[in-house]
């Protein structure tokens, strides 16, 4: 008999044989009867198995522990019991595989941080998997939303030569062995001999050479993974993670904010339309202010302030008597607390903050008239802060320049980006936004660790 998932059976009419395949969540028996939940993932719901012990035996019924994978055959029924309209009334039970009492993930209250040791179970219990299957339904989301308005799918390098935010925080990519390094007489590692004959690392951002296919197809997005060597060990970093970053031509700063806010409210209104279910479940047992923020987002319009009004707003508030733990006079680079406090406190809803000083920006963002700030367009969102990063990008190759040496930048590896100002410049503009921010956003989590299924910290590369 074909299996049916348990998405499926849950809206099924009752009265026809069925077959279902899942693991265990719970058991409960009694002399007559048993009745033993059963999950395949494809939902945050179980469907009730009905076992009478007339049927099978007990050394069958006490292998369908938490965690046992079973395959059932039966009869779809009416429920009699609260809880759901269907149930199976088993006539044969297999058990696909045991599951002993040293299984990590039992029906009780561990923690996230002991379940991060356990990544690999984790996926298995009821909170990752609506996480997981929300993390799905974000990529959907994100893959039709750029497909319907007529950007193109760009797929940038993982492995490159450039440092497009010019940190340095880079993994770096060598075949070269490391217990004989060839080096020149200053001391430098020679690269000449390696893979690529020059030096390489793991991208930290696809926006350079998004700049280059938005400078011949118009407008185009990246969706994958980036990475960054920062040594942070907080709730909001990972080592490896994902970006999308759309690059648009002909884009000025009203157009790349009107396309952050629309896309942003398209991906929360799609969680709120087609993950229901794992969303109650998460407005239950995790944040029980989920729903209500995720609606408020979609049903009001976005702040646009800029970067020296929101100073003052916070210089405001600071002689008001509010305290916050780092410093934010005009220059500074806001932290969360900052961001947060507009968003929360001071005007309810997401803001879109704008024209940062160039000290704390990029090198490739448009310089404003002043001469001393920058076209960023960063959106700021409640219980997360800064959700998307984006900017104007300076399309005048005379202009970038200017910064690139004031900052002392070697242009050896970026002649090539270089030549998208040379041969036929023009207006664009883009930004990022880290995949899971915006899940810890939709699904109400507090660490970042816990929207990805492996995540990649300092010290951390299990699996």
């Amino acid at each position: 008999m074909k299996r049916t998932k348990i998405t499926d059976l849950l809206t099924a009419t009752a009265g026809q044989d069925v077959r279902v395949c899942g693991w265990v969540r719970t058991h409960r028996g009694s002399k007559n009867v048993h009745f033993i939940a059963l999950n395949d993932g494809s939902t945050i719901n179980n469907i009730q198995v009905v076992a009478d012990t007339g049927k099978f035996s007990d050394e069958l019924l006490k292998r369908a522990t938490t965690g046992a994978c079973l395959a059932v055959e039966g009869q779809l029924v009416q429920s009699v019991g609260s809880g759901q309209a269907v149930e199976v009334q088993a006539t044969s039970i297999d058990v696909l595989g045991d599951c002993g009492a040293d299984y990590p993930m039992q029906k009780k209250g561990q923690s996230f941080e002991y379940m991060r040791q356990h990544a690999h179970m984790r996926l298995r219990t009821n909170t990752f998997g609506a996480v997981m299957r929300i993390r799905h339904n974000m990529a959907m989301a994100i893959h039709t939303y750029f497909h319907q308005h007529g950007f193109f799918y760009f797929h940038t390098p993982l492995i490159t030569a450039s440092d497009c935010e010019g940190a340095g925080n880079m993994f770096q990519v060598t075949t070269k062995n490391l217990y004989d390094l060839r080096k020149d007489e200053q001391g430098r590692i020679i690269y000449d001999d390696d893979f690529f004959g020059e030096q390489t690392s793991l991208t930290v951002s696809g926006q350079l050479e998004g700049e280059l296919g938005a400078t011949a197809l118009g407008q185009i997005y990246t969706f994958g993974p980036t990475f960054r060597a920062e040594n942070s060990n907080t709730p909001r970093h990972l080592a490896e993670f994902w970006m999308i970053e759309p690059e648009m031509a002909f884009y000025d700063k009203d157009d790349l904010m009107n396309l952050e806010e629309d896309f942003i409210k398209y991906c929360v209104g799609w969680a709120l339309d087609h993950c229901a279910d794992d969303l109650a479940f998460l407005n239950k047992m995790i944040d029980k202010t989920l729903l209500e923020r995720l609606h408020s987002v979609i049903g009001q319009s976005f702040v646009r302030l800029t970067y020296t009004e929101g100073i003052d707003i916070l210089q405001q508030a600071i002689a008001a008597g509010r305290k916050f733990e780092f410093p934010c006079q005009w220059g500074d680079d806001l932290a969360s607390e900052h961001e947060r406090y507009l968003v929360e406190e001071h005007f309810h809803r997401p803001v879109i903050m704008t024209d940062y000083p160039k000290e704390i920006k990029a090198f490739y963002m448009k310089l404003n008239a002043d001469g001393r700030t920058m076209q960023g367009t960063d959106v700021l969102f409640p219980a997360i802060g800064e959700i998307i990063g984006g900017s104007v990008r300076e399309e005048s190759l005379d202009k970038l320049m200017a910064e690139i040496n004031r900052r002392g930048m070697d242009t050896t590896s970026l002649e090539w980006y270089l030549d998208t100002r040379r041969w036929g410049s023009c207006p664009h503009a883009g930004f990022g936004l880290g995949f899971e921010r915006l899940l810890l956003f939709v699904t109400g989590m507090q660490n970042i660790r816990d929207v990805i299924p492996f995540p990649r910290t300092p010290g951390n590369a299990q699996f």
